[in-house]
Order: structure tokens, then C-alpha cells, then sequence
């Protein structure tokens, strides 16, 4: 990379206020040796920054250089919970994947320093597909595209659940024993990090999930927030995934607490209180989508697993689903969010509570 490549005269976003400190930390590590840009080469000038997604998971942003666009992933800002939003635990299960069948953003520089941009950051290179989430997101889709994009999520998440791990060098990524009970205090704990208010229900809900914890069904790659809007899509002659994004919670665990949380985030025509909250790809109600019923159907044949159970999995879905929003709920109050419509997110923890107790009680599936 040349001197030319400064950022000076890029207008700085939230997040990356100095384009031209970050153009120097490219320019003093394009090379060829390992761990940093290798391949990329001279990038050549760095002309825009552009926050593409953020505040409710890691924020990323567009870098269009003269090269081409490439990709930035940082945390959130302000409030960012201990644990979470590991950039260097996200680089890493990106570079393990790059060889399988799980199709994922090439990984290309990680930045652990803090003082570049304000927090560690890793680059990847840009993936041209869409993300579908609204339901103006899916406006142009026919029902048979609606199967098949359900279809190949569901074929996308028995591929995260059968990827070797060992082979992959991820055999030491996680725990796989006891996952369940570990995530329940770990979520705990950030609830009680999070939380900007009484809600009732809360305390008797970790009560039911920690006496209800059910035996693991084994221990695969667990993606930790998998549905259809974390996934570049292309539409072509048949709709294809392009990439699996946004890892940030990926460890080894339990595959069936993956398979509840995307039903969690499923929204069926008939759930209008679900579809009112406007919480996750809520571009599934449109005809030709499969129904939670049938996606959980469709993993247990692709799988060999037993699904008889996922109403447990889908109430703890709801319970870390409301943490996570109680945190961005709690980053809007204090002016952390960067982009529209956190002020609805504080609205959905409630709702979410009581959703897990109702799916406790009697399986959503039946």
C-alpha cells in the first residue's frame, strides 16, 4: 500500500471518526506476512466510510478504497457487556471456515490495538449479496422463492452443525459439556449488567429454564444467532446463501439451542404480535416461507435429530433474546446506538418474557 492511501479529506462515521488514522494502520501492514493483509496488496486510496449495519450487534461498515469495497467489523459503542463483542474470537471462527462447506466473508486483518479507531477491529472482504429482514425487504420474492430461501437456511444450518471441527482447528472454540447451564448464568449476568427495569416475569423464568435444563444433544459449531438477516443472499435463477455474518456469539455447543433461537426469530403469517414487534426477518410471513412447524421438521430430517423437545429451546431463545435487546435498550437510553428505530427495542423485552413462559408451557410446535 502507498502513501496515498491517508483517508484524508474521508468524512469520519461513528465508530471510525479518523478515516486517515485507520488508512495509516492498513498502509503499515499490507504485506505478505502472516496475520496481516497479505493478498490485498496496494489497496490504493482510501475514499469513503460507510456504516452498512449497527447497534445491535458489532457495528460494520463499507471501506471503498481503489481497489474495491472492503469490510470492517468493530463493537458497538459505549456499554459493551464483559464477554461479548470479541472481535478476535469472531476473526477466528472466519478463518477456520474459509475451507468448508459453510460459506463465510474471507478474513483478512485483525487489529487488536484500541487506539486506531477506538476499539480492536478485524477487515474482510466484501460480499455482494442482500439482507433480507422487512417485509418491503421481500416485496419482489414469489412463493417459490420463499421455499427455497427456507430451504437453504435450513440446509445452511445442518452444515454449521456438522462442520468438523477438528479438522477445521476450532476443536478448542468451546465447551460443549454443560453449554445450556453456562449460558443460562452467562446471560443472567449480563441481565443484571443490562437491565434498566423491573420486568415482570423475569425471575420466575430463570427459575423454570435452570430446573427444566434438558441433556445436550451433543456438541457441534454453534452459530449463536442464526436466522435469514445474518446471511447475504443472492436471488439469480435460484436464491442462494452467499455468506453466514455476524458470529460474534459462535462457540461449541449445544445444536438444538441454535435451531430454537432461529425459530424464535421466525415470524409466521398468523403471529401478529410477533410481526407487530418487527424483531428479526420478519420477511418469513410472506407466502412461500416455511412455517416454524416445518422448518424445525426440515432440520430434524437434514440432522437425524430429535426436535420433540425444541419448545424448552425456543423459550430460552426468547429469555437471551430479551437480554440482548434489555442491553441495546440500555444503549439507546444512553445515547450509544448508531442508526433508527432502538427506541421499539425496549418494547419487545416484556413480550419476550412472557413468550417463554407460554412456550414452556405448551410447545409452540404443537
Amino acid at each position: 500500500m502507498t502513501g496515498e492511501s491517508t483517508g484524508q479529506g474521508v468524512t469520519g462515521v461513528p465508530g471510525v471518526e479518523d478515516p486517515g488514522r485507520l488508512a495509516a494502520w492498513i498502509g503499515a501492514n499490507a504485506g505478505g506476512d502472516p496475520g496481516d493483509l497479505g493478498d490485498l496488496g496496494d489497496l490504493g486510496e482510501l475514499r469513503g466510510v460507510r456504516l452498512i449495519s449497527g447497534g445491535r450487534s458489532n457495528l460494520t461498515y463499507r471501506l471503498d478504497t481503489g481497489a474495491g469495497p472492503i469490510v470492517l467489523r468493530r463493537p458497538p459503542l459505549g456499554h459493551v457487556l464483559p464477554t461479548a463483542h470479541d472481535m478476535s474470537r469472531e476473526y477466528t471462527v472466519l478463518a477456520a471456515l474459509g475451507g468448508t462447506d459453510v460459506p463465510v466473508p474471507a478474513v483478512v486483518a485483525s487489529c487488536t490495538d484500541p487506539e486506531v479507531i477506538g476499539a480492536p477491529f478485524y477487515l474482510m472482504r466484501f460480499v455482494d449479496g442482500l439482507v433480507l429482514r422487512t417485509e418491503q425487504d421481500g416485496a419482489g420474492l414469489t412463493p417459490e422463492q420463499g421455499g427455497q430461501l427456507s430451504e437453504a437456511l435450513a440446509v445452511m444450518l445442518a452444515r454449521i452443525h456438522g462442520v468438523d471441527t477438528d479438522a477445521a482447528g476450532l476443536g478448542g472454540f468451546g465447551r460443549p459439556d454443560g453449554y445450556l447451564a453456562r449460558q443460562l448464568a452467562r446471560w443472567q449476568r449480563q441481565w443484571e449488567l443490562s437491565a434498566t427495569r423491573e420486568v415482570p416475569g423475569y425471575d420466575r423464568l430463570v427459575e423454570r429454564l435452570g430446573a427444566g435444563l434438558p441433556a445436550s444433544a451433543g456438541g457441534t459449531l454453534v452459530h449463536g444467532d442464526f436466522r435469514l438477516d445474518n446471511t447475504l443472499v443472492t436471488l439469480g435463477a435460484e436464491p442462494a446463501i452467499a455468506a453466514v455474518v455476524d458470529w460474534e456469539m459462535s462457540t461449541l455447543g449445544d445444536p438444538l439451542a441454535d435451531l430454537g433461537l432461529t425459530l424464535t426469530y421466525w415470524a409466521d403469517p398468523a403471529d401478529s404480535e410477533w410481526l407487530a414487534l418487527n424483531i428479526g426477518a420478519v420477511v418469513t410471513a410472506r407466502p412461500g416461507f416455511y412455517s416454524t412447524a416445518r422448518f424445525a421438521a426440515r432440520y430434524a430430517e437434514l440432522t437425524g435429530r430429535d426436535v420433540s423437545g425444541i419448545g424448552y429451546y425456543m423459550a430460552f431463545g426468547c429469555f437471551k433474546l430479551a437480554v440482548v435487546l434489555e442491553g441495546i435498550h440500555a444503549r439507546f437510553l444512553l445515547g450509544k446506538t448508531v442508526g433508527e428505530g432502538f427506541e421499539r427495542e425496549g418494547t419487545a423485552t416484556p413480550v419476550l418474557i412472557e413468550r417463554a413462559h407460554q412456550m414452556l408451557d405448551v410447545s409452540p410446535l404443537s
